[in-house]
């Protein structure tokens, strides 16, 4: 780097502010300067994530700047100390040490109160509201406005979880320059002008977005669509009044009534930061908590309102067993010497297969794999309770296990280019899609799919149109543009875990990284997927990404968990478990938090299963067919570890202190009825084990197999697409009827011509799949690829893997009608 360009890119800036000296780079606002030496100036619209606003006119402050002739010159009025940057010389004087800076703020606070509602008591508020706390310190002590204040019908309900209270709103625009500029959905926006001006819908005649109907039934200037954003909880965060709320915590508490505590988000492998509040033992909100390395000030509704399912009703509090045909309640001793006793004579005749599903923590991923290989003698252990596949599994230890802090959020945000394969970001991936869209305009990002989703679109994303199977025969031919902006320093290839039903789709994205430089990254959807891989619960995969079929790789994993010799046969994948344990091939199943209807046959396999033990927080649909029931604890009740798509550690402390114990702790006391020592009874002595093992190198982790190319679709064939949206019918959204409410419509899209082929023009559709079964939902016609149908994978009326039985990718029969 040259001298000037070093000197340009720590360029400064010295001015005064209430006589204190303070150096800052060129281009700060004067409200930071003056945060960086602890000089307080009250605001309400500015918010250092969104562009400057100087709505709120709060943080007026008298400046004074050198002129041409360097002496320096008032400006004539108080300025906004949010909109303006610092200059060289620039003396700046707040409330603290000028009285016409005093004065204008206090002013301002006046107007502000006029119309505001004195409902401090009843308002969610109350308790942590800036505009409570500086009508205190920078307010008139006594009002002089003795008029009518104004007043709106109330509440006007933007959506069914976010309501706005209009009369408590000081117009600083926090929500609608959020919705615009970070989650590009402008939903609201100011009407009207003078006292009149208020935050509403937009009108419906501007917006065009099928699948949404007005939130409720409201005056002609008022009507428009619903508040329909992934992100709309945020709004309710960020409003520094009481004016937009949640249904699911209005009226039902105080802020100076709760116990805050630290966590990590277990919706999506994002491993966002949250705080959750509870009270009582009870959850009662979660908010953001600021990271600026992941989520920084954001998280998604589901992220922030999804938490109803860990105290449901049908909560697990003691261990259940099966006597005559029913689960009764039994002591934890009892309990686990029935689960023993099965899983013993099952271990000893045709073995058992263990599930722990894709939600569980780093830790008690590895005491799921230890557990199965030390307590049970199998590799019969895979967490991918998903589509999957053997080219999956070695392109993740290859590739991704054990491979520490790769691709980063920074990195996506930095990079001048990104392709997305197998992967729908605002679906399945949460602040991924907030940090991408924080480069539009600075970024070309490319999407491999059958369409455009509206997320992508957002993106302004480059479709590279797809169908399912075809995304290895894309990147092996990609060129041109792509390949270009591809080949720059920086560029990022993502590929979702949706690639792994595509035979050939992850080598081809690995060899497409290599043909351009590109780096790539694996984003799973659940949030325990890559602690999994790191833990080793796969069948062919030892800790550290370790082949188990390795002599090698298992000598070192036996001698450092003391056992003499691991199973030397690679296991099957979850797909072959089940269908095993349907068939009779296995005399029992160990199920750890999986659902029955996200996963095609598992509740057949529960069924046949000769005996099955099921760890769960809840009654859940496994639970009620299995033989012994060990409840788990959910997050907020236990300590633990989310390993984030990045490979960062997102370490939570427990929340809520009760007895309930995790899942390595359960497995720990069951393994040594088992008459095995899993050493797995703390997060340290998991941790230490983890840290001990390291790495594999490079000879023993798995090959990729050659892949073979998939079967192509005949002329006339329409194939299955299908992926979770955000907000759907998922076991963890269970008991949020508010939040369910804000959910995308289930609609089927078709291309014109795959329309027309069906004999469809408009309203429902039928999707039958291979066994007869079918879905019938409202269908859209999409600019899309023709042979395509795409569904939701788990949305109102269309539940993929229970009612159709099939897996994306597979061929289906589609025609007009219900």
């Amino acid at each position: 780097m040259t001298a000037t360009a070093d000197k340009a890119a720590v360029e400064t800036v010295t001015l005064t502010i209430d006589g204190q000296e303070v150096t800052v780079p060129k281009g700060t606002l004067i409200i930071r300067a003056a945060e960086q030496i602890g000089v307080e100036i009250p605001r309400f619209c500015d918010h250092p994530a969104l562009k400057p606003a100087g709505a709120c006119r709060q943080c007026l402050v008298d400046v004074a700047s050198p002129g041409p002739d360097g002496n320096l010159r008032a400006f004539p009025k108080p300025q906004a100390s949010c909109t303006m940057a610092v200059t060289e010389g620039m003396v700046v004087n707040t409330q603290h040490t000028s009285e016409e800076a005093d004065r204008a703020q206090k002013g301002v606070m006046e107007l502000l109160l006029i119309n505001h509602p004195l409902d401090c008591p009843v308002c969610d508020k109350g308790g942590e509201c800036p505009l409570q706390n500086q009508a205190m310190s920078h307010g008139h002590s006594e009002t002089r406005f003795v008029d009518v204040k104004r007043i709106f019908e109330k509440p006007l309900p933007l959506s069914s979880e976010i309501l706005l209270d209009r009369e408590r709103c000081v117009l600083c625009q926090r929500c609608t320059r959020f919705s615009k500029e970070i989650a590009g959905d402008a939903f609201i926006d100011l009407q009207n002008r003078g006292a009149m001006q208020q935050i509403g819908t937009f009108n419906e005649n501007v917006l065009d977005f099928d699948g949404y109907t007005p939130a409720a039934p409201a005056a002609e200037d008022e009507s428009g669509r619903a508040f329909s954003s992934y992100y709309s909880g945020n709004t309710v965060q960020i409003c520094p009044v009481g004016a937009l709320t949640s249904a699911a915590y209005r009226f039902r508490s105080r802020p100076f009534d709760l116990v805050s505590s630290p966590g990590i988000s277990e919706h999506d492998s994002s491993g966002s930061a949250i705080r959750t509040d509870h009270r009582r033992g009870k959850i009662l909100r979660r908010l953001a908590d600021n990271d600026p390395v992941v989520n920084e000030d954001w998280i998604t509704d589901k992220d922030r309102f999804a938490f109803s399912w860990q105290n449901l009703s049908d909560r697990l509090e003691r261990p259940l067993v099966r006597k005559d045909g029913e689960l009764v309640e039994a002591s934890w001793p009892e309990a686990i010497a029935a689960a023993a006793a099965g899983l013993k004579a099952a271990r000893d005749g045709k073995g058992v297969g263990v599930l722990p599903g894709g939600r569980v923590t780093l830790e008690d991923a590895y005491a799921y794999g230890k557990f199965a290989r030390v307590a049970l003698g199998t590799n019969d252990i895979d967490h991918r309770t998903r589509l999957a596949s053997a080219e999956e599994q070695a392109f993740l230890g290859s590739t991704v296990a054990a491979s520490g802090l790769g691709v980063t959020f920074a990195d996506l945000e930095k990079a001048p280019s990104v392709l997305m394969v197998g992967f729908e970001p605002e679906d399945e991936g949460g602040v991924v899609f907030l940090r991408l869209r924080k480069s539009l305009g600075k970024q070309k990002v490319f999407t491999a799919a059958p369409f455009l989703s509206r997320g992508a679109e957002k993106l302004a994303a480059s479709l590279l149109p797809v169908a399912p199977g075809g995304e290895a025969a894309l990147l092996d031919g990609l060129d041109g543009d792509a390949v270009e902006a591809l080949s720059a320093e920086g560029a990022v290839i993502i590929v979702g875990e949706r690639l792994a039903a595509t035979p050939g789709a992850l080598t081809a994205a690995a060899s497409l990284a290599t043909r351009t430089g590109a780096r790539l990254a694996w984003i799973p959807r659940r949030a325990g997927e890559r602690g999994a891989v790191e833990a080793g619960t796969l069948p062919g995969l030892l800790p550290g990404g370790r082949a188990a079929t390795d002599a090698t790789a298992r000598a070192g994993v036996a001698e450092a968990w003391g056992v003499d010799s691991l199973p030397s046969t690679e296991g099957r994948d979850a797909a072959a478990i089940i269908a095993a344990a349907s068939a009779g091939d296995l005399d029992a199943l160990v199920v750890g938090g999986v659902t029955a209807s996200d996963v095609t046959g598992l509740a057949d396999a529960v069924a046949n299963a000769g005996f099955v033990v099921s760890l769960e927080v809840r009654r859940s649909d496994v639970a009620e067919q299995a033989d012994v029931v060990l409840p788990v604890a959910p997050p907020s009740e236990k300590a633990g570890t989310f390993v984030n798509w990045e490979g960062r550690l997102r370490s939570f402390a427990t929340a809520i202190a009760t007895d309930a114990l995790s899942d390595y702790r359960v497995l720990d006391i069951l393994a040594r009825e088992l008459g095995a020592d899993l050493h797995a009874g703390t997060i340290a002595e998991i941790n230490g084990e983890l840290a001990a093992l390291g790495a594999a190198p490079a000879p023993q982790r798995p090959a990729v197999p050659a892949a073979k190319a998939p079967k192509a679709p005949k002329k006339g064939d329409v194939v299955l697409a299908s992926w979770h949206q955000l907000i759907d019918e998922g076991a963890l959204q269970d008991g949020e009827p508010y939040l369910a409410g804000t959910g995308r419509a289930t609609v089927a899209r078709v291309s014109k011509a795959t329309a027309k082929a069906a004999g469809f023009s408009e309203g429902a559709i039928t999707v039958t799949g291979a066994t007869g079964e079918s879905i019938s939902v409202p269908a859209v016609i999409t600019d899309m690829v023709d042979g395509v149908v795409w569904l939701p994978t788990k949305s109102p009326g269309s539940w993929v893997a229970q009612e159709l039985g099939v897996a994306p990718g597979t061929v289906v029969t589609v025609k007009g009608g219900a």
